[in-house]
């Protein structure tokens, strides 16, 4: 009898939720995600400073100085841990965008634009690539261009029915609603208990996986953020999971059985009604929902924190001085 976790892969696409290579090797996800604090946490070991020293390495002769040269540093390190990344998963990487352009539709544009032909330059075709960008509007938008000029975005930072649907209408590639944050506002803000069944993480993430399918867009949804194997097993049949390493480990030792929770067709039976997504209507909706708008805020400053903090350890390995915050 398999355990858990190859159960789960069986009906939903497993990604790992880390930059860390050894737990790739050890639970042999089929894609990779990472972001800025993913990176941090990798950056302060030791066994991963190779990586940064490579990146440094490839801007050695570009002619930049200063805070040019540290942004140039950046994108090899981030496409540097990707190139790891893809060498041990047989999928795609997911790599981020600054969330300080996340309300920037043309920085955005560019940054994603430099980040490919980086991957590009190194023989990694963009078809591996997701480009990840905050669901604001700006970041939809910037989404909306660089779909249609092939590159595949991951629309991150996304708790609500609003920004999915904007997403979906903006064709991009793959959405990763967070159903961790959104069960952690819920406890916060209420005095409810849940259980996996009611967690309000993963009742978000089944309609938005039921609009979706209901309304047939290709946009793949992929729940993210996950708190405990209970979100995780709710969610059977979506269609991608990411899952941190510490997750992966406790499916990998379980003997459950894993039931197939979401599936097409009972999408297709739902009453649901299609949202209006223009600009007018999307900032309405988002700001009429106070976990969405908050969660959002704060997943954009936390990038933003940890990506400086991404910075100094750059700064000073090139032997520059520390700015202030």
């Amino acid at each position: 009898m398999p355990n858990t976790l190859e159960a789960l892969k069986n009906i939903t696409t497993v990604v790992a939720d880390t930059g860390d290579f050894a737990s790739l090797e050890a639970y042999a996800p089929q894609d990779a995600t990472t972001n800025p604090s993913l990176i941090l946490k990798a950056l302060q070991q030791p066994a991963y400073l190779p990586v940064l020293d490579a990146a440094i390495a490839a801007t050695q002769n570009s002619g930049q100085r200063g805070e040019t040269l540290v942004e140039l540093v950046i994108d090899h390190l981030l496409v540097g841990f990707g190139l790891k990344i893809l060498e041990i998963v047989p999928g795609r990487v997911s790599t981020e965008v600054d969330a300080c352009l996340s309300f920037d539709t043309a920085a955005t544009v560019a940054k994603a634009r430099e980040l490919i032909a980086l991957y590009e330059a190194a023989g990694i075709n963009r078809e591996r690539i997701l480009i990840k960008i905050a669901s604001t509007w700006e970041g939809i938008r910037a989404c909306e261009i660089l779909q249609q000029e092939g590159i595949r975005c991951n629309m991150t930072l996304l708790f609500s029915l609003a920004q999915a649907a904007a997403c979906a209408e903006a064709d991009a590639q793959l959405i990763s609603p967070f159903v961790g944050r959104i069960l952690d506002w819920y406890k916060a803000n209420t005095d409810s208990a849940y259980t996996a069944a009611t967690d309000p993480g993963v009742l978000s993430v089944n309609e938005i996986y039921t609009y979706y399918k209901k309304f047939g867009y290709q946009t793949e949804v992929m729940g993210a953020s996950f708190r405990n194997v209970g979100e995780i097993l709710e969610l059977a049949g979506c269609d991608l999971l990411t899952i941190s390493p510490a997750l992966l480990d406790e499916l990998q030792g379980m003997s459950a059985a894993v039931p197939r929770k979401l599936t097409p067709e009972n999408a297709a039976d739902a009453s649901i009604d299609k949202l209006d997504v223009s600009e007018k209507s999307f900032r309405w909706l988002l700001n009429e929902d106070a976990m969405a708008t908050e969660k959002l805020s704060q997943g954009i400053r936390v990038f933003g924190q940890d990506m400086h903090k991404v910075r100094e350890i750059v700064r000073q390995r090139l032997g520059q001085p520390a700015t202030a915050n």
